[in-house]
């Protein structure tokens, strides 16, 4: 009888830990191969600088250091403490966030992942490709810190554009919103603001129209009031607007930011834009028993602010997002009463451009866990690695990653051109044919294809990072938070199933869609017949000669996308709508992974832009893309999947 011996916690097979290697390390280098190409078209090789930071980021993201921060925070979640000892109003400090989640904060002042895009020294640099490349490699590493920061860059944006408006009957205004945008931009963390963004209310959630929060502007009389008590300014010295507002805003996250941006209703009618300090000073109310000493920041409180709930979410759980109510919030008007709408525009170009890079972030971690994995996960005899199944399944993945990767940069180029002069950042690269010159026609394919890369890119991370679970097997499902917490994918799972919601659904962002095709502003009209129909045909020309029977399956889907809205009422275009947005992420995901292949030739390249293509072909025949044999699609699903040289299979093992 043989001698059996049985496994024990301490004795028997355990699992090889995956080794994560940097996404990216130089040009030539790049676990994220996507990535390193994407900076190849956009900023370039001579951008040695960008390269070195990419470089930096990409290893403070896996540093054990920093990782311990994001465990922190994912496991000791924000936490709510709405009274005083003695049953008190807590209108200091009624929020509580972990070390881990400010230290996360931190890092990424330092390193700048708001600045470089406002860093006017980078005249030669995209600099919101380079902004996006460095939130793509920390992001999963910053446990939806990225949250705050995304709405950090759009008020930000919003603000530069009003750093020269007079104050006109608000006094001080101009002082307080060039303060605010420093400290929006800044790398120094005793200085850096982070801002939230709270528009949703109870009527509505996107819907701003029924937004029932109300400003009032204040008298003389109750401005002198307010001076005389001690509470005219805000946390860091600065006077407060000459609004209050009041209302409930029902999901508001980053609500532990400096400053906020939201839309109140005032008596001319209409909504406006307003900046809010989060605390205001104590002045005269000020407990002298709480100063420590000199160096201590004079004592505040929240700005008319009251915490009611935190909100219980299936995921993001390390982002504070609560429900508020707000009493006499004192504030500042941006821009013209009436026209907040047309104001927080500029927020949500941003914010969307984040939503759907942070979903691209989260799943390029997650590949880059299931390539790890793969190299070291036996099972029958033989590494997931070496399984042509395995192998054909990943691949797949891979290529809807590349395209997804390549939209979301695309549109980050595109914003730049809006910010940047083209012959600066696009001329001297291999975007020279890619991002129009004319402004007219970037702001047209900006208006027309951002929500579509919203809504399509965060669909698409949700599936593919539920492959990614599956990938890993049980382990995958598992909340992992050892190590470093580098294996939870159900983590970042979970944290990017809101991104199809946030910031408008995949209805809304249909519809947004819509509103671009029927504005007169806009491609006189018609933008897809007279913007994105002559930028499609202007780039298929390009890349012909690489592509001859791929050209033809992108011109027909851009024929049926023609047919589809030709002619058509809204209500028909808004039936179609989420039609619309499939040939629309089809036709220019295929472009621009057409155009990566042939302005830098490679055989992986090639082959992903050819499998998205045939994909995404609307007749069941043109899938049928090769006679290629099995065994030479296997070498290149392990090329597309894996990377590096084609070193051929091991082994046949068989899940």
């Amino acid at each position: 009888m043989a001698n059996l011996t049985a496994s024990s916690s301490t004795s028997g097979f355990f699992q090889a830990l995956p080794v994560l290697p940097p996404q990216y390390a130089d040009p030539d280098n790049a676990d994220d191969v996507v990535l390193a190409r994407i900076l190849d078209i956009y900023i370039g090789s001579e951008a040695t600088a960008v390269q070195k930071h990419l470089n930096h980021i990409a290893r403070v993201a896996l540093d054990p250091r920093v990782l311990v921060h994001s465990t922190d925070a994912e496991t000791n979640h924000p936490t709510l403490r709405p009274l005083t000892t003695f049953g008190e109003e807590n209108r200091n400090d009624p929020l509580w966030t972990t070390t881990g989640w400010q230290q996360l904060k931190e890092i990424q002042y330092k390193e700048g992942l708001v600045a470089v895009a406002y860093d006017s020294a980078n005249v030669d640099v995209n600099r919101r490709v380079y902004e996006f490349a460095l939130s793509h490699l920390f992001g999963p590493t910053g446990t939806m810190t990225s949250c705050p920061m995304s709405m950090t860059d759009g008020a930000a944006t919003l603000l530069s554009r009003h750093l020269k408006d007079p104050d006109n009957d608000q006094v001080g205004r101009a002082r307080v919103f060039q303060e605010a945008y420093q400290r929006l931009t800044s790398r120094d963390p005793a200085q850096a603001w982070t801002s939230g963004q709270w528009m949703t209310e109870r009527t509505g959630g996107s819907d701003v129209s029924g937004t029932e929060t109300v400003a009032h502007r204040l008298s003389q009389d109750e401005i002198d009031q307010d001076k005389e008590s001690g509470r005219d300014v805000d946390a860091a010295g600065l006077p407060l607007g000459p609004w209050t507002i009041n209302g409930f805003k029902w999901f508001s996250s980053a609500t532990d930011s400096d400053v906020t941006v939201l839309l109140a209703r005032t008596s001319k009618g209409g909504l406006s834009a307003f900046l809010i300090p989060m605390r205001r000073r104590l002045g005269t109310r000020a407990p002298t028993a709480n100063i420590i000493n000199a160096q201590s920041p004079p004592p505040s409180e929240l700005n008319g602010i009251r915490i009611q709930r935190l909100k219980n979410k299936l995921g993001t759980k390390s982002l504070p997002t609560a429900e508020l109510e707000l009493k006499n919030a004192r504030g500042w008007l941006i821009g013209t009463e009436g026209q907040g709408v047309k104001e927080i525009s500029a927020i949500l170009n941003i914010t969307r451009l984040h939503t759907g890079a942070g979903s691209a972030a989260g799943w390029a971690r997650g590949l880059a866990v299931c390539r790890a994995y793969s190299k070291v996960r036996k099972v029958r005899g033989g590494l997931l690695a070496d399984n042509p199944a395995h192998l054909r399944w990943m691949a797949d993945e891979t290529v809807k990653y590349w395209a997804a990767t390549q939209f979301t940069f695309f549109g980050a180029a595109l914003q730049a051109a809006t910010e940047q002069k083209w012959r600066h950042i696009v001329r001297h690269t291999k975007a020279n044919e890619l991002i129009p010159y004319d402004s007219w026609e970037v702001a047209g394919l900006i208006r027309l294809l951002l929500p579509v890369m919203k809504a399509q890119v965060s669909v698409a991370a949700v599936h593919g990072l539920r492959q990614c679970m599956e990938c890993l097997g049980g382990v995958g499902y598992c909340e992992n938070n050892e190590d470093g917490g580098l294996m939870n994918i159900a983590k970042i799972y979970r944290d990017t199933l809101v991104n199809p919601i946030w910031e408008g659904t995949v209805s809304v962002m249909a519809d947004d869609v819509v509103r671009v095709m029927l504005d007169k502003r806009i491609g006189y009209g018609d933008v897809i017949a007279y913007i994105f129909d002559p930028y499609i045909t202007r780039m298929l020309g390009l890349v012909k000669k690489a592509f001859g029977h791929e050209i033809g399956i992108v011109q027909r889907r851009l024929y049926a996308l023609r047919t589809l809205t030709k002619e058509k009422s809204r209500d028909e275009l808004l039936y179609s709508g989420r039609e619309i947005l499939e040939h629309i992420e089809a036709i220019i995901c295929g472009v621009l992974l057409m155009y990566d292949a042939t302005t830098n030739p490679n055989t992986v390249a090639e082959e992903i832009a050819r499998r998205w293509v045939h994909s995404k072909a609307l007749f069941p025949h043109e899938e049928d893309r090769s006679a290629q044999t099995w065994k030479a699609a296997v070498q290149l699903d392990r090329q597309i999947f894996l990377g590096g040289p084609d070193e051929g299979l091991q082994g046949s093992a068989r899940l």
